[in-house]
């Protein structure tokens, strides 16, 4: 038998093999919406974490302390009084001995059933509060238009001159402090690439020879390299992020020559797509479809 020849694979080995890929296919399948569900709830609960739970609870703490009718006690009062009228008003002993509005008490002695109550007139004003004012389907839409709003203030601040100052003098104030300013210089330069209105940045994606020649490698243009390396390269230059599949907000960031670029007729969504899916997804257009910088002209005299 010729050693090209092949020997035919066994049915139990072609078996597994087929279960094989049918296991990647239905994982192909399911795992794209599965990470979409996993990052809405991720997103959700951060929002629902750091943002509408500290809103809550400021705006709770507000209203109560605005809104509490809580008394020690009353001179017509006795100690074994539970319910005292107060110019019409009726009031309920609590047992600690404070008098609190009987309405308040009955709406949320309704809430809590058979469970015990509060026994603070503090804590149950907070409870009504929740039931009357802050009700979620309410209060939840209300705080994240406000927070929309808030948001858009204060880019409108940001952009005129004064909010610049300020804005100046609270990222010097950060800078100065030994360990808060690592994490905060990281974190200003990833969201100034991502919310930066810098549309060359986003929009031209070339391809270059990294790690190796002969391998190739798709980039987003973010400048155009270090001074000191132009200096000592006779040629344009270009800073070039070349992010990681399947994420690519991970990558590495090289400095190449212009001349050692190829510009790729693709959008920033059709290079994303073509690094999360690893390659499977091709842009529609082409990727052969590319221009190349033109190189100068060789000297033949």
């Amino acid at each position: 038998m010729n050693d090209g020849q092949h020997l035919p694979q066994p049915s139990h080995n072609r078996g597994r093999a087929a279960f094989r890929r049918a296991v990647f296919r239905g994982l192909g399948v399911f795992l794209p919406p599965l990470l979409t569900v996993l990052i809405l709830i991720w997103v959700i609960s951060t929002t629902k974490s750091y943002i509408i739970e500290p809103l809550m609870y400021a705006a709770r703490e507000g209203l109560v302390w605005a809104t509490a009718d809580i008394h020690d006690g009353f001179p017509q009062a006795k100690p074994t009084d539970q319910k005292v009228n107060v110019n019409g008003y009726v009031y309920r002993q609590l047992h600690n001995g404070t008098f609190i509005p009987e309405l308040v008490y009955d709406r949320v002695k309704q809430s809590f059933g058979s469970d015990v109550m509060p026994a603070g007139g503090e804590d149950i004003y907070r409870r009504y509060v929740e039931l009357t004012v802050l009700r979620p389907y309410y209060a939840i839409p209300l705080f994240l238009a406000i927070f929309v709003l808030l948001l858009y203030l204060l880019g409108k601040f940001i952009t005129v001159d004064v909010g610049g100052y300020f804005m100046n003098l609270l990222e010097s104030g950060i800078r100065r402090l030994p360990l808060v300013r690592n994490v905060y210089s990281a974190a200003k330069q990833i969201s100034d690439f991502i919310f930066a209105d810098r549309e060359f940045e986003f929009t031209r994606i070339v391809a270059v020879e990294f790690p190796r020649k002969g391998t190739w490698q798709l980039g987003f243009v973010t400048g155009e390299g270090l001074a000191e390396v132009r200096t000592a390269v006779p040629e344009p230059l270009l800073t070039v992020l070349i992010p990681y599949s399947p994420l690519p907000i991970t990558g590495c960031t090289i400095i190449v020559r212009k001349s050692e670029c190829i510009d790729l007729n693709i959008t920033f969504d059709q290079a994303c797509e073509y690094i999360v899916s690893c390659g499977v997804v091709v842009p529609s257009m082409r990727l052969g479809q590319m221009r190349s910088t033109p190189a100068l002209p060789e000297n033949n005299s």
